[in-house]
């Protein structure tokens, strides 16, 4: 094979790597280990466009990198298989979610494997596999069965738990626990049924069943998580939510807030996406404060509760003017008066139903209802109005504000609509730098925290507070306990029965608890989840839980799995995972900041905890790739018409722009032929064309859409191009981490290099022609200087730079009419984690039987990094005539005389004898004749 035909290349060598294995991994304890990590896909039937390989081709390239310098490196890669879509289609069709599943996931595995990822396939995994959520369904298990110790700061076995309870009771027990739960004494505790100490125990359990205010979408039949809700509308369909209280499983991550928190620093993770998980773990100092409410006439019962607040500004309690309750809280009931009833029955229908990631982000939209009733202010013994408001989120804190309208947004905000009193508190110095001041209204001063500084008032505030009964002082998270239920068919089942309304666990000896078959993929007619369709579903004629798991609880451990995939007896070994530890470099979208990367960190501590695993963190260096967005291609219609107008003939037109599919276009050049074949209403297509007799398109960057008709497959890429290229191509848009235009017109300067870079090896690409000939110093600089640069670049993942540090080597070397194997064999190991296919055909052309990812990274040379000479530009009269090369320690006289003998210089002097000539070191010399 002469002429660089990278289909026959490719092809042969995706043979021959399947056939060798070479890119199975191995466990080898005399290597230092590198596990690199993609975040798997979800395999939609859609396949890849080009912006889905990016992060992986990236990972590939340090992966290859990393074996050629010596480390024994795991890059698996597996699928995030459960999934709504799947049942989506499954419920339109009636085909088993697993077969359209299977059929897209071979469809990805194609497109992968065709792009030369070195990913061992040995171990993939897909989280639909029985064998694999046989271990989601053993670590839930262990969830269920574990408890959190605040004191040990660590998960421990329920039985510790009860050893505590039947010798103490709840004495000196120091958990993290529902709120509300009740002491016990040793005897009371002794004194419970079974089925009372097992309800008792879900209030302590790290899995546990509770009724739950949750996201209820009842056009898809299921459970949405707030990051699934938009504008009160699920973010995939668009269909109605509603809130509503249900029986669901949840996970208590929120015992280890604190843990996640902290950890954070110990990470080389983006700020962002740190500084995300900071803010929805949400940690605050304050106080919880007690008002008690007024007694009023109307109500057939004056024992009312007190509302409890929590504050992060107690030293603003003088500036209360109202009190604020979630339209989800129990008190609304409770409190609102007989005449607002109606009122804020209404209100609370429409609030509630409203997503809390729609409350907290829609701030201009304020709303509200009165309920008749008020509050004592525990200091001044002032009324203050109960509101019911949707900014205030059940979620957090108690589910009350006391609102300060002067020195909070969303207090002043709503003040103002509603026309209550804003009071300002002069407490210290330092407000108006810490909290919102609205500048208006009353101001009076605190009785206790005058003088104070901010940080010393709140203190003081809080050991007033404590001192008279009114409150203490709490640490409050905003995150919540994360729901796990999920009324689906295609998920995880819950390896849980119920015997007396009491859930139990199935025995870790008989799991995998696998999905059952159903006749429908809806819920019954009596509303329960599709798995109420199954025959006899039930474990012993006691009723199996009916919900699934949602989809991230098979993508929380996955990594895990990839280092021991086939292990029958454990999900990971202690060996393996004591080998592989956790994933050096975790690649994948910033979308996840807050879902998957959140509840994988969790998993991790937990497991730790349980002595599971050695590590406390997941992934120790996490890089989010950018977007590659489309480049459209638009047409323009002349209106009315069927008639389409190029880009540079439309003055004078009335035209309309459309888009038209990218795969018509070639260099913003529209196939005339092929774009009235496109669509039937196109058959009669005419064009006002550009005088050189083609139709130019106009284009535009946009996400790539395939309502934008700008999706590029990177099938087609690869079939005009070769992977080699795509691979390249795709590092060369730009840095990794940023979002960035595809431009097929961009591709063949790449393409072009590709054929260069072969061509140093052959006469004319032609014959081969490497030769054993010794290289010079000038060849050894440009080797060793490319050589570093990509050291340096995949080591700081500054992929775009390293693709144009080989194109400058190449043409160096092409200029220097190098073909030398001394040179070019070390340049095929450093290109051959970014280029493999066309690295590993060269690197067998010259003579080596084993692949090129046996090599090892070149050395880098220091000597030759370091210049020794310099190209000087030699002007005459002010116009650069020659270039002479001289060593960097050559004196100025020896430079002089060199120069005026220079033939060419004398040509241009005309013999004449220079008035001058002035030297400056290692820039120019200039003869003034």
């Amino acid at each position: 094979m002469a002429t660089y035909n990278f289909t026959e290349i490719e092809s042969k060598w995706r043979q021959q790597w399947q056939a060798q294995g070479t890119n199975r991994t191995g466990t080898d304890p005399n290597k230092p280990k590198f596990y690199a990590l993609d975040m798997f896909p979800y395999p939609s039937g859609a396949g890849l466009h080009v912006g889905h390989p990016l992060g992986y081709i990236a990972s590939d390239i340090v992966s290859r990198y990393k074996r050629l310098k010596g480390f024994n490196v795991l890059h698996p890669m597996g699928f995030d298989a459960f999934g709504l879509p799947a049942e989506q289609y499954a419920i339109a069709t009636g085909q088993h979610p697993a077969v359209t599943t299977q059929q897209n996931l071979t469809r990805y595995k194609e497109q992968l494997q065709s792009i030369g990822l070195s990913f061992d396939w040995e171990r993939e995994v897909k989280t639909s596999d029985p064998d694999y959520y046989k271990w989601t369904q053993w670590i839930f298990t262990l969830l269920f069965d574990s408890w959190y110790d605040t004191a040990a700061k660590k998960a421990r076995p329920v039985q510790d738990l009860l050893a505590h309870l039947e010798a103490q009771g709840t004495e000196g027990l120091h958990a993290e626990v529902a709120e509300d739960t009740p002491a016990l004494t040793a005897a009371q505790w002794q004194a419970m049924d079974h089925a009372a100490q097992q309800h008792y125990l879900l209030n302590y359990r790290l899995a546990y069943l509770s009724e739950t205010t949750v996201n209820w979408c009842p056009d898809l039949g299921t459970v949405l998580a707030n990051e699934e809700v938009k504008d009160g509308l699920s973010e995939r369909g668009g269909y109605p939510v509603e809130r509503k209280k249900m029986m669901q499983w949840s996970l208590r991550i929120t015992a280890y807030a604190e843990r996640l928190l902290q950890d954070l620093n110990g990470i080389d993770w983006p700020e962002p996406i740190k500084e995300m998980q900071r803010n929805w773990i949400g940690k605050s100092m304050g106080a919880e404060l007690n008002f008690t409410v007024a007694p009023d006439a109307s109500r057939t019962t004056q024992e009312l509760p007190a509302i409890t607040v929590f504050t992060t500004r107690v030293d603003t309690v003088y500036g209360v003017t109202f009190l604020a309750l979630a339209p989800e809280s129990e008190l609304v009931q409770q409190l609102t008066t007989p005449a607002q009833q109606k009122e804020v029955q209404a209100y609370v229908e429409v609030a509630k139903n409203r997503s809390e990631r729609d409350r907290m982000s829609n701030v201009k939209r304020i709303s509200g209802a009165f309920t008749g009733a008020y509050a004592i202010h525990p200091f001044s013994g002032e009324k203050l109005p109960i509101w019911v408001a949707d900014y205030v989120l059940a979620g957090y804190g108690t589910g009350a504000v006391m609102a300060v309208p002067a020195h909070d947004s969303r207090d002043y905000a709503f003040a103002k609509h509603f026309e209550l009193p804003i009071v300002q508190v002069v407490a210290g110095g330092n407000i108006e730098e810490e909290a919102y001041d609205a500048k208006e209204g009353e101001i009076i001063n605190s009785d206790f925290m005058n003088g104070l500084e901010v940080k010393a008032a709140i203190a003081k505030g809080i050991e007033v507070l404590e001192a008279k009964g009114l409150g203490k002082g709490k640490v409050n998270y905003r995150l919540r306990d994360a729901i796990f239920s999920r009324q689906r068919y295609w998920g995880e089942p819950f390896p849980v029965y119920y015997k007396d309304g009491v859930p139990y666990m199935i025995g870790t000896d008989e799991l995998p608890v696998e999905l059952p078959e159903v006749d429908k993929y809806l819920p019954t007619a009596t509303g329960e989840p599709p798995l109420g369709r199954a025959q006899d579903w039930t474990y012993q004629g006691h009723p199996y839980e009916l919900s699934t798991m949602p989809g991230w609880a098979g993508s929380s451990w996955y990594w895990f799995r990839y280092m021991d995939p086939h292990n029958e007896q454990a999900f990971v070994s202690p060996e393996a995972q004591q080998y592989w530890q956790n994933v050096d470099l975790y690649i994948g979208g910033a979308e996840h900041a807050t879902g998957h990367l959140l509840y994988a960190r969790f998993w991790t501590k937990f497991l730790f905890d349980r002595d599971q695993v050695t590590v406390q963190e997941p992934f120790k260096k996490l890089i989010n790739q950018g977007m590659i967005q489309g480049r459209s291609n638009f047409v323009y219609r002349l209106k009315g018409t069927n008639t389409f107008v190029s880009l540079n003939q439309r003055q004078g037109h009335d035209t309309v722009p459309m888009h038209v599919d990218v795969d018509l276009v070639r260099n913003d050049v529209l196939d005339q032929e092929a774009f009235k074949q496109w669509r039937p209403d196109l058959a009669d297509a005419q064009f006002v064309l550009e005088s050189d007799g083609n139709y130019v398109c106009g284009a535009e960057v946009e996400k790539m859409s395939k309502s934008k008709y700008n999706v590029v497959n990177p099938d087609k890429v690869i079939e005009r191009y070769g992977a080699d290229t795509l691979r390249l191509y795709e590092m060369f848009l730009g840095p990794l981490e940023q979002f960035k235009p595809w431009n097929t017109n961009g591709i063949d300067g790449v393409f072009k290099f590709l054929r260069k870079f072969w061509s140093l090896f052959h006469n004319g690409q032609e014959a081969w022609d490497a030769s054993q000939e010794a290289p010079t110093n000038e060849e050894l600089k440009v080797l060793h200087r490319t050589l570093k640069k990509v050291e340096d670049d995949i080591e700081r993942f500054s992929f775009n730079t390293t693709v144009s540090t080989f194109m400058i080597a190449t043409n160096e070397l092409q200029s220097l009419k190098c073909r030398k194997e001394a040179i070019l064999a070390p340049l095929v190991i450093a290109l051959a984690p970014y280029a493999p296919f066309v690295a590993e055909e060269l690197w067998e052309k010259l003579g080596n039987k084993e692949s090129v990812f046996e090599a090892t990274f070149p050395a880098v040379d220091a000597q030759y990094l370091v210049d020794d000479t310099h190209t000087y530009p030699i002007s005459i009269n002010g116009k650069v005539r020659h270039k002479m090369t001289f060593a960097l320690d050559a004196s100025k006289e020896a430079i002089q005389e060199a120069v005026l003998n220079q033939e060419q210089v004398q040509r241009w002097t005309e013999g004449k004898t220079p008035k001058k000539v002035i030297i400056v070191p290692k820039r120019i010399v200039n003869i003034v004749v």
